[in-house]
């Protein structure tokens, strides 16, 4: 299939990239590769095809962009919930995504709760140069855990999928938000990206499946943000296996001391498994941690590279992806 082009202005193929997703053949295994060119494209994007690769003109200029939330309703009432809330529903496998921004514009999770930019949910997924900008749950990496806790549903495009490993890749990507903006069950490394507090919070919030080896793996990542200093946590754990590393970043002030939270009292920890090495910068001092996460040595750090931990049983290398 010969290369598309989007372009708000008409001077592509299609207006819309829902209009070029739409277009690619239902079933086809060959990859696919989608232009878009700048402009601000505002719609709420699914994508379950698999070999799909989107490039834009670069984050800044090439945007997508909506603005539903979790407490929005259906007609019939019900509530968006935070699945339902998602700007670009991004679940096909084996997918590339270039230069591009996906916000969520709704606002403050104190006011509009949950409102995710992007849903990833496909495995070999590779984002590059690209942005998610929101607040509250900005950037979910699925798949869902087994079961809501609040609830009989989680609502939203995958509820009665099989559960699966997923692995993704985010590289030099801007990410940005307040409470549990990066969450998920998801295997997934971010290299050298810039993570974002907006305000008080969590930045992660995984949810790692308990047979999984390897939750969210920060390699070289920069940690910034206008939240005030101590006031932010690395993470706290969605589900009692949760897996998150951060090694060799930098890290702000806005950092607390004892850089990770529990969801809750009543919630286990004996399982979770938080790690930092070599980082450094004002809130990267480890000696004020909580007790039960802990510093790696040089050896076990050695060994969380982005290849290593994407492999799997097929050997996927993120890093020959474009090659």
């Amino acid at each position: 299939m010969i290369p598309v082009t989007v372009a708000a202005d008409g001077s592509g193929d299609f207006f819309r990239i829902q209009e070029a997703v739409n277009h690619i053949p239902a079933g086809r295994r060959e990859p696919t590769t989608i232009h878009i060119k700048s402009g601000v494209y505002k719609e709420k994007l699914y994508i379950d095809k698999p070999w799909i690769t989107l490039v834009g003109e670069g984050a800044e200029t090439t945007v997508i962009s909506y603005d539903d939330h979790a407490k929005k309703v259906f007609p019939n009432g019900e509530p968006y919930h935070t699945f339902h809330s998602y700007t670009a529903y991004l679940g096909g496998d084996h997918m590339t995504v270039e230069g591009i921004t996906f916000e969520n514009t709704a606002g403050s999770g104190d006011i509009v709760g949950q409102a995710l930019a992007a849903y990833v949910d496909g495995d070999c997924v590779v984002f590059r140069d690209c942005r998610f900008l929101g607040h509250q749950d900005t950037l979910f990496t699925g798949p869902l855990p087994p079961k809501p806790r609040d609830r009989g549903t989680f609502g939203g495009p995958r509820e009665d999928a099989p559960k699966r490993p997923v692995r993704q890749y985010y590289e030099r990507c801007y990410v940005e938000g307040d409470v549990d903006f990066i969450f998920g069950s998801a295997t997934a490394v971010f290299q050298e990206c810039e993570i974002v507090s907006l305000g008080r919070g969590w930045i992660t919030a995984a949810s790692t499946p308990e047979e999984v080896p390897y939750g969210y793996v920060f390699l070289r990542c920069k940690l910034t943000g206008d939240a005030p200093e101590q006031s932010v946590s690395l993470g706290r754990p969605w589900r009692n296996y949760a897996k998150t590393a951060f090694v060799d970043c930098w890290v702000g002030p806005h950092i607390k001391a004892a850089g990770w939270d529990r969801w809750n009292e009543q919630e286990p920890i004996d399982e979770v498994r938080y790690i930092e090495f070599g980082s450094v910068g004002p809130g990267a001092v480890t000696s004020g941690r909580a007790e039960w996460a802990r510093e790696l040595t040089v050896s076990e750090a050695g060994e969380l590279t982005a290849r290593r931990v994407l492999a799997g049983d097929d050997g996927w290398d993120p890093s020959r992806i474009g090659e």
